[in-house]
């Protein structure tokens, strides 16, 4: 019985500590983090689930293992029980191979760095002009604040003209960086994300421009059905536009 104990026992082991299985390898470092639980999560029937967890305990180093069937964005969370939950989470493109992810537990979201397939590389070129525009928004919420404050209506008109400007300028670069990187499933992504209320005809510049491959991945599916929606309901629009005010 002994024998057979401790048979059990190396069995129960060995497939316990045996590494999972996957075509992604998610390695990298989190300077500074001495205590907290990692998440690696993935958005499913637009819920956010856990894929993996990793519980840190003094050594800072992750590794996650993950399968992919194609190019899709995953989530690392970082749970601190600090009550920052939006500022210890990130998103990358995860795709077969393997990626690096290192940053630190004071900063978690601007202390980033991350390498990994062209997608990741790709949607990294296109957050940091996003980035650009961002900030540039905020100043202009910031100086908008203070021209009511003051009841300036001049200076009021004059950031709703640089607002409106600086919105046609991001949805024109990233329609360009979509039809630009239209072979890689970044493309449809960001349209669905950052773009979606566009005009009609350049989302479907963009769905029309995109590789057969990407165009049958779920991000391009994705990008299909919103414009085939959208088409449906500005014709809805239309008809009952015209049932309201007949011609006569």
């Amino acid at each position: 019985m002994k024998y057979f104990s401790i048979i059990l026992t190396c069995f129960f082991l060995i497939n316990c500590s045996s590494p999972k299985k996957g075509n992604v390898t998610i390695t990298g470092n989190i300077k500074g983090l001495k205590k907290g639980t990692l998440y690696l999560q993935k958005i499913k029937d637009t819920l956010l689930i856990n894929l993996d967890s990793l519980v840190v305990n003094g050594n800072s180093d992750f590794v996650f293992t993950t399968e992919v069937s194609e190019p899709e964005i995953l989530y690392l969370y970082l749970n601190k029980k600090d009550g920052k939950q939006f500022n210890d989470q990130i998103d990358f493109f995860a795709e077969p191979g393997e990626i690096t992810i290192n940053t630190s537990v004071l900063d978690f979201d601007r202390d980033l760095r991350i390498t990994g397939g062209k997608n990741q590389t790709k949607y990294q070129e296109y957050k940091k002009m996003l980035k650009r525009f961002n900030d540039r928004n905020l100043r202009i919420i910031k100086e908008d604040f203070e021209a009511s404050k003051q009841k300036d209506e001049e200076k009021l008109m004059e950031n709703d003209k640089a607002y409106q400007k600086l919105l046609r300028q991001k949805y024109l670069y990233t329609i360009n960086f979509a039809i630009n990187n239209r072979k890689l499933e970044v493309a449809p992504y960001i349209t669905l994300h950052e773009v979606f209320d566009a005009n009609i005809k350049l989302l479907d510049t963009v769905a029309k421009s995109l590789s057969p491959r990407v165009k049958k991945s779920t991000y391009g599916q994705q990008l299909i059905k919103h414009i085939e929606e959208r088409k449906e309901k500005e014709n809805t629009l239309k008809v009952k536009e015209q049932e309201n005010n007949p011609q006569p």
